[in-house]
């Protein structure tokens, strides 16, 4: 694994516990010689996690929309810079570009990005590892929504379980690692057509 896109906050959040958690990422990321590929912003966890990666002589790559570089936000010392049309081409350019997904605590944005590459996972558009890292139990609610999605017949338990959850860095490095997807029979579709 050479790349991993990180979906994360372009705020602090509340307390010092994920900008904590971000700089133990970033550090470990760089120690593993793995390229942060995040979204280019100089704010909030983004800012955070992609200087720790720089300060441990790691590589960031940011790929950043024109719209959010004309309000001057824009990282100005990464590896690579990369200034996209769009939020659209934004999001394809990170794919395209990593190994894998981590997503980290962070608001509409992040789950904008983390509810994409979900449906690209289940559309069979990508199946690259992905994986929520549930700092501070911040994503408890989100998956308790997926399981009743799952109970609730809207979500298959196998793309449910697909989703790597881990609160420890270094466990969720390792399971990013050793991923093997669950494969799910192609019928499934025509499951949906029968109902």
């Amino acid at each position: 694994m050479k790349s991993i896109c990180i979906f994360c906050g372009s705020s602090m959040g509340k307390g010092d516990i994920y900008k904590n958690k971000a700089k133990e990422l970033g550090k470990l990321l760089a120690k593993k010689n793995i390229a942060l590929i995040y979204g280019g912003a100089d704010i909030g966890i983004m800012r955070i996690l992609a200087d720790t990666v720089l300060e441990n002589g790691g590589k960031v790559i940011g790929v950043m929309p024109k719209i959010l570089e004309d309000k001057e936000i824009t990282h100005k010392h990464l590896t690579e810079l990369h200034i996209v049309e769009d939020m659209a081409q934004r999001k394809k350019m990170m794919a395209d570009l990593a190994d894998a997904f981590i997503t980290l605590p962070g608001g509409f944005g992040t789950l904008d990005e983390l509810s994409e590459i979900l449906t690209w996972y289940q559309l069979e558009i990508t199946e690259k590892p992905l994986a929520i890292f549930n700092i501070n139990g911040f994503f408890d609610e989100f998956l308790k929504f997926l399981d009743t999605a799952v109970e609730q017949r809207f979500l298959r338990i196998e793309h449910r379980k697909n989703i790597i959850v881990e609160d420890d860095e270094e466990k969720l490095l390792q399971k990013l690692q050793n991923y093997t997807p669950i494969k799910i029979d192609s019928k499934w579709v025509d499951e949906l057509k029968l109902n």
